[in-house]
Parts: structure tokens; C-alpha cells; sequence
């Protein structure tokens, strides 16, 4: 345990490098050309998702990454303007692009690469609704220029630190070699069910989010996405939803502590990177561990843009709670996926 707690606090030291790479360019950005704050938001999110999926990627993949991550980016700033325009039409697309994401697994290693690539722009989506450009500057294609240049930034950024820190520093730990997998039995297969119930959460989730929580819908349909991805089965989904709303419960206590504390301006995006690498660093032992991190950081991000972050914690706890009970029940009820058991040696 000690050799994994050191192990996991250096590749959340690179994380954290990372994201502080993209943060300061991306901020010089949002100044030297006037973009919107939410472009500082966007390059971190990406950032931070991204030094996870890249860690131990080759190459090839990391060049797929660069060529994928940012056309998709600027996909998603249409979708992001659709929402805004047409709220229903723009959650149908959203929710067939992260179920086309799932759905593409079947096709091998390759695709589910891709389909990641495809995910990471949309979750960031859910936690930047809004445009890379201030109002008065909504130039489509400016503006999907933009969000491009922001995925090349996460890339980058990602990519130079791991690269030097390969070189310099310890490798990572080599992933155990995947056994062949056997066909399933399971018709449909078990990625076309997972697409469906991923599909049926999200649609829920936006139709519930606009309906009872007007314009926070996106963090319902954010954990309805956190707690269905990765199906492993219904016991896996429900300790996922529940590890959720437990870390999100403690996030809550912990942004109000910082609150009270009278905490803001910068020393709040200090706290937020420092609670952001605490998260990165807990994350492999239990999820639980990232979702108090990532809801206390989104609450002390709502300070910084003025918000009274404190009043709006039970309406993200009330949001979270229906997005895992509409994602635990589309894993029980619709398709299941048949658990997934060890084989016997």
C-alpha cells in the first residue's frame, strides 16, 4: 500500500503539472485574445482527463488523440450552442454521441480508444455549458476554432510533461497483458446495452435536469454518466452511485469549510488545484475519493465566478441522487449486463 500511495502521489504530481501548464497558457489566452472564462474551465477539465487516458499510451495513439481531441472540441462547441438555442435538440445529440462512443467498443481496442477521445470533450461540456467566446464575439467558426485550439492545448500540455517525465523520471507501471476475451453470449451484445442504458439515463437525465433544476440540469446528467460508464454489471453500478453521492456529500462539507473560511480570488484557484491533486492522488483506491474532490472543486469554482456555491450544494446533492437512481435503474431493469466474475485459475 505505502509503494502505490507514492506511486499514485507522482503520477498526480504530473497531472497537477500538466493542468497547470494549460491553465496559465489558457489563461494568457483568455486575456491576450478576449475569450470567455470558460476556456480556462475547458482546457483543465480536458487536461485532467486526458493525463489519465494518455498515461500509458503509444505514440500512435497519442497522435490519434491530437488528430481526434480537438475536432471533436469544436463538434462539441455546436452542440454546446445547440443546447442553448434548442435545449431538445441539442440533448439529443449529445446523448447519441455518447452512446455512439459505447457503442463503437465492439470494433476492438482501436475504436474504444476513439470512443474515449469522442467522451472527453462531452464531459467537459457538462461541466462548461456555455461557449469558448463572450456574447458579443459568437462567431460560429471562430468560436470552433477556438475550442480546437483549447484540445491542442490539453494535448500538448499533457503530452510534454508525461514525455519528460519518461524520460527524466520513472516509467509507468506496465499495465498487466489483457487475456483474450471470449465471445459473449449475451445478444445484444453487452456494448449495445450498455449504449442503450447509457442513452436512457442521459435522455432521463436531461428531461428531469430542465424540468426540476432549470438551468444546474447539467449535473444530473453529469453523474447519470459517471455512475453508468464502465458497466461491470448492476452491483458495480449501484457501488458506483453510491461511492458518488457519499463523495459528494463530503465535497459538500469541505467547500463549505472553505467557504466560511472567506477563501476567493486566487487563493481559491490554489485551493481548488490543491484539492484537484488530492483527488488525482486518492482516485486509484476509490472512486468515492474523486467525486468528493471533484464536487468540492466545482463548488469553489462557482465562488470564483461569483456564485454562492454554499446555497446550491443541497440542489447538487438532490441532482446527483436522481442522476445515480436513473443510472442504477437502467442497469437493473434495461439490458442488464451479466456480471462480470473472475476466471478460476
Amino acid at each position: 500500500m505505502p509503494q502505490k500511495l507514492i506511486r499514485n502521489a507522482y503520477e498526480s504530481a504530473l497531472a497537477t503539472t500538466a493542468v497547470l501548464l494549460s491553465w496559465s497558457i489558457a489563461l494568457w489566452l483568455e486575456g491576450a485574445a478576449g475569450l470567455h472564462t470558460d476556456s480556462v474551465v475547458l482546457a483543465v477539465v480536458l487536461t485532467v482527463t486526458l493525463a489519465r487516458t494518455q498515461r500509458t499510451a503509444a505514440w500512435r495513439g497519442r497522435l490519434t488523440a491530437l488528430v481526434l481531441l480537438p475536432a471533436v472540441a469544436a463538434v462539441c462547441a455546436l452542440v454546446g450552442r445547440l443546447i442553448a438555442a434548442h435545449y431538445w435538440l441539442g440533448a439529443a445529440v449529445f446523448t447519441a454521441g455518447i452512446s455512439l462512443a459505447i457503442w463503437i467498443r465492439r470494433y476492438g481496442p482501436a475504436a474504444t480508444g476513439a470512443g474515449t477521445l469522442i467522451t472527453l470533450p462531452l464531459v467537459a461540456l457538462l461541466v462548461v455549458p456555455g461557449p469558448t467566446l463572450p456574447a458579443d464575439a459568437r462567431h460560429a467558426l471562430v468560436n470552433w476554432a477556438w475550442s480546437a485550439l483549447i484540445g491542442v492545448l490539453a494535448w500538448s500540455s499533457v503530452c510534454l510533461t508525461q514525455t519528460l517525465a519518461d524520460r527524466y523520471g520513472p516509467r509507468p507501471a506496465e499495465a498487466d497483458p489483457a487475456r483474450p476475451r471470449r465471445a459473449s453470449r449475451l445478444r445484444p451484445r453487452p456494448s449495445t446495452r450498455m449504449a442503450v442504458q447509457m442513452a436512457a439515463a442521459v435522455a432521463a437525465s436531461f428531461a428531469l435536469g430542465r424540468l426540476l433544476y432549470g438551468d444546474h440540469w447539467p449535473w444530473l446528467v453529469l453523474t447519470a454518466y459517471v455512475v453508468a460508464s464502465g458497466n461491470r454489471g448492476r452491483t458495480d453500478v449501484v457501488r458506483k452511485g453510491v461511492e458518488r453521492l457519499v463523495g459528494a456529500c463530503a465535497g459538500t462539507l469541505l467547500a463549505t469549510g472553505v467557504a466560511a473560511a472567506g477563501i476567493g480570488g486566487h487563493a481559491a484557484v490554489a485551493v481548488l488545484l490543491a484539492v484537484l491533486a488530492v483527488a488525482l492522488w486518492l482516485r486509484p483506491l476509490n472512486y468515492a475519493y474523486w467525486a468528493a474532490g471533484m464536487t468540492t472543486a466545482l463548488s469553489l469554482l462557482l465562488g470564483y465566478f461569483g456564485q454562492d456555491a454554499a446555497s446550491l450544494l443541497p440542489t447538487r446533492l438532490a441532482a446527483i441522487t436522481v442522476g445515480a437512481a436513473l443510472s442504477v435503474s437502467g442497469a437493473w431493469w434495461l439490458l442488464p449486463v451479466q456480471e462480470r466474475r473472475p476466471r478460476r485459475a
